[in-house]
């Protein structure tokens, strides 16, 4: 199946598109403009220039809200966040400066894991600072996950994939888990949802977190489902529970509880838990239920 980013035609605009934010930009291209990720709810294009490599982003309908949202972050947190160069509110597209080098690539030849607590703590901050600003994000686009309609949105899912009956039986048990971890009293915020070292850049000393598509709002601790659970404690050599993530849980906490009191940590112990409920319900892509599985696999089971 031929995707839309394939189509000549849509190429031929995108490419205008591009060409007119250059002129603005009073930048020179130098080269072809290459497309060297095509997946089926995105794409990116390499766009060479005298100002160095610029990053033309286009999104599936369902995530063009990503352009806005991160326009808004980035507005509050530049320290972190990449601010478009230039973006198109209807389309969801968006031109980026280069963010420099992915965390993927740097970790392994640094072999240490040390940088995350950085990540972590600032990516916290940022959440903290947007929690006044959740309207405005949902009337970007941007998802609902938050508690209060997370064990519907489940359970929607179910009948959706035709789960098999242990996982609809747990519609009960991510009714229970919200409500407890609703109890902590820690705001629901923005959520990146698929926080890992692709989606984490190094620019100038700084760390730039990139790739909003999949963010949502939810409880901000959900991130943690990913980050610790699904990246860090595999270590560098992905070797399963090979490194202790307590002192990068701890960074991240650190804020949360300089905010609110309380014991953080028994809330993520929950939220780690139920995050992978939510990650399966806000990452599913029909047509592709491996990864939907293995979340709901994560969220009961502990293991993918």
């Amino acid at each position: 199946m031929t995707l839309l980013w394939e189509d000549p035609a849509w190429l031929a605009q995108a490419n205008h598109w591009i060409e007119a934010r250059l002129v603005e930009l009073d930048v020179a291209r130098t080269g072809v403009i290459e497309q060297p990720h095509i997946y089926r709810w995105s794409t990116v294009l390499r766009v060479p220039t005298d100002a160095g490599p610029l990053w033309f982003k286009a999104n599936d309908p369902s995530l063009r809200h990503e352009a806005k949202l991160v326009d808004l972050l980035a507005d509050r947190h530049r320290d972190c966040i990449l601010k478009p160069l230039a973006i198109d509110a209807e389309s969801g597209w968006m031109l980026m400066s280069d963010a420099g080098e992915q965390l993927r690539t740097l970790t392994p030849v640094e072999r240490d894991l040390g940088r995350w607590r950085d990540v972590l703590a600032r990516y916290a901050h940022v959440q903290l600072d947007v929690t006044d600003a959740v309207d405005t994000m949902l009337a970007l686009g941007v998802p609902d996950m938050r508690l209060a309609v997370l064990p519907d949105k489940y359970e929607q899912l179910m009948e959706v994939i035709g789960a098999e009956q242990r996982f609809r039986e747990a519609t009960v048990h991510v009714a229970e888990l919200s409500r407890a971890l609703g109890e902590f009293g820690v705001a629901e915020t923005i959520q990146h949802d698929d926080l890992h070292d692709g989606q984490v850049f190094v620019k100038d000393g700084r760390h730039l977190l990139m790739d909003w598509g999949d963010a949502c709002i939810s409880h901000p601790f959900f991130t943690l489902s990913v980050t610790l659970e699904g990246m860090l404690a595999w270590g560098l050599d992905d070797v399963e529970n090979s490194v202790d993530t307590a002192p990068y849980r701890d960074a991240y906490l650190a804020p949360f509880s300089e905010a609110y009191g309380g014991d953080m940590v028994k809330a993520s112990d929950l939220a780690v838990r139920l995050g992978w409920a939510c990650r399966a319900v806000n990452g599913h892509v029909p047509g592709e239920p491996e990864a939907t599985q293995a979340r709901l696999r994560m969220f009961l089971d502990g293991r993918p």
